[in-house]
């Protein structure tokens, strides 16, 4: 299943009107839906179902029902917009063919949707008002006591190297790497940590300093002031962010012009779902 597949099947954006089910045994041909005209079955609910990937297979029949009809309906506002399609009898091919035109549908909306003036537009939205944040970049070793904190903190001021001790010393998970801790901004530290760290030079070695995780000798490496990244280096996310944008506008416009009706479905067991002998 494409992830164009998998957003049209997570987007339950359909306006609905229930009808009762026809007194008469549920067979492939029962309508569950009827979409500007155009019937639903249950026997392409069962396709479906059938067709669905390996991870989606282990989930109960009454969770899939709905999610698997609004999937249906949908596919068919977008391939009615595409124009009059002709039906072939296999039942498993018009889903199919429901959902690749369905998804050329959309993959055109959000190729069309992605230009350089969107891109630009989308950046300045989510970063012209972004503030320059400080960031630190800091390294500690972790003991159990303050006696043993003090203790490091003298052979540092006598030259020892910080790097070395922690290797040797610390009993924090960045103790083989050095106590190098890496870039961090305001928020992200424990607040006795993050406090002393806004205290020290760069180049500096602090005191010791007590969290719940024992005693630290904090070292701050360099720091500096982070505005807000280069376009190119956020392009994925912001691209991702358009092409979502205007597939959702698309399918809830398309929604909004479509008359759909919903059967009473309070007479199908969700397990029919697996039924295959409704497809023939």
């Amino acid at each position: 299943m494409s992830k164009r597949h998998s957003f049209l099947m997570g987007a339950a954006l359909a306006l609905s009107m229930a009808l009762p089910l026809a007194a008469e045994e549920v067979t492939g041909k029962t309508v569950v839906a009827t979409v500007n005209g155009d019937e639903i079955t249950l026997a392409h609910m069962v396709a479906a179902r059938a067709a669905l990937p390996e991870q989606y297979q282990s989930l109960p029949d009454d969770v899939l029902f709905e999610g698997l009809l609004d999937q249906l309906i949908q596919q068919t506002v977008l391939g009615q917009a595409m124009g009059e399609l002709s039906r072939r009898t296999e039942i498993q091919l018009e889903n199919e063919r429901r959902a690749l035109i369905a998804s050329e549908m959309l993959q055109g909306v959000v190729d069309e949707a992605v230009t350089e003036e969107a891109l630009q537009t989308a950046y300045d939205e989510t970063y012209a008002a972004a503030e320059p944040t400080k960031e630190w970049n800091a390294s500690h070793i972790l003991v159990a006591t303050e006696d043993e904190a003090k203790a490091l903190v003298e052979e540092l001021t006598g030259g020892a190297d910080f790097a070395g001790l922690a290797k040797e010393k610390s009993t924090g998970p960045s103790g083989p790497n050095g106590g190098e801790l890496g870039w961090f901004s305001a928020g992200m530290m424990v607040k006795p940590f993050e406090d002393t760290v806004m205290t020290l030079e760069d180049g500096e070695v602090s005191a010791p300093v007590q969290t719940q995780f024992g005693w630290h000798v904090v070292k701050l490496n360099e720091s500096r002031m982070q505005g807000a990244p280069a376009l190119d280096e956020v392009r994925e996310d912001l691209v991702a962010q358009i092409q979502n944008s205007a597939a959702e506008q698309a399918i809830a416009t398309l929604m909004e012009d479509a008359k759909v009706t919903r059967a009473d479905l309070e007479g199908v067991d969700p397990a029919t779902l697996q039924d295959l002998t409704l497809i023939d």
